[in-house]
């Protein structure tokens, strides 16, 4: 009864977003809405609450499994053939989703969140979203972008607003934004941030993340930077 009523879910004025797994993280793109920007994530999306939702999804290496229990069921992430999951949230809260196919070494610790926000809570929180980094307003935080320019990070990772525009791993321009870091593996907070920089593989084994050894002042420089990324 529950899989007909989600097949007759209405998705006029649908939030569209496109999502790929890759080992071991989700990218999130948000498609433009309203003529609005489009923006993209990582590991952490947010909805509007009563308001369908169509994700497009996609694998680019290995089969995964988009699983968000409290909201739909399984659908599977084949490479080159794409799908699509229609949900609607009408209870505000956090949800969590979990890749549901094995896919390597690092599969259990492949986790995301969706927050059902309220409308008005969700409009502040895309347009947040579109907006570029907020430039360093003193100088340790200027030194920890220029840290971050001048090493592997921005070959990498996007940052808007930078010279960093990596796609290898997650967008990282609204970093401070987000609960956790590592898919879902670890509290968003300084001491996290700075093992998963310095030795990622010890705190997550397999990541294809590699480490990067700073002078203290550097990394400290580089940590103040990336908590202004809100």
């Amino acid at each position: 009864m529950t899989d007909r009523a989600l097949s007759r879910l209405p998705v006029d004025d649908s939030l569209r977003i496109e999502m790929t797994g890759y080992q071991w993280w989700w990218e999130a793109k948000y498609l433009s809405d309203a003529n609005a920007p489009e923006f993209t994530l990582a590991n952490e999306l947010h909805v509007p609450v009563g308001r369908p939702v169509i994700i497009s999804l996609k694998a680019a290496d290995v089969i995964h499994t988009f699983w968000v229990p409290n909201l739909h069921g399984k659908k599977d992430m084949i490479p080159g053939r794409d799908t699509t999951i229609e949900f609607r949230a009408d209870k505000a809260g956090v949800y969590r989703g979990q890749c549901a196919e094995f896919c390597g070494y690092e599969h259990a610790l492949m986790a995301f969140t969706i927050s059902a926000d309220p409308p008005a809570q969700y409009a502040a929180w895309a347009a947040q979203q579109r907006q570029p980094a907020a430039k360093p307003v003193d100088a340790l935080a200027l030194h920890g972008r220029d840290v971050f320019i001048s090493q592997d990070c921005a070959r990498c990772h996007t940052v808007r607003g930078t010279d960093a525009t990596g796609t290898i791993g997650p967008d990282l321009t609204h970093l401070a934004s987000r609960q956790f870091i590592a898919a879902g593996t670890l509290a968003n907070n300084r001491g996290n941030l700075a093992g998963w920089i310095v030795d990622p593989r010890t705190l997550k084994p397999g990541t294809i993340m590699p480490g990067t050894r700073l002078p203290p002042a550097d990394l400290q420089a580089l940590l103040v930077w990336l908590e202004t990324l809100k």
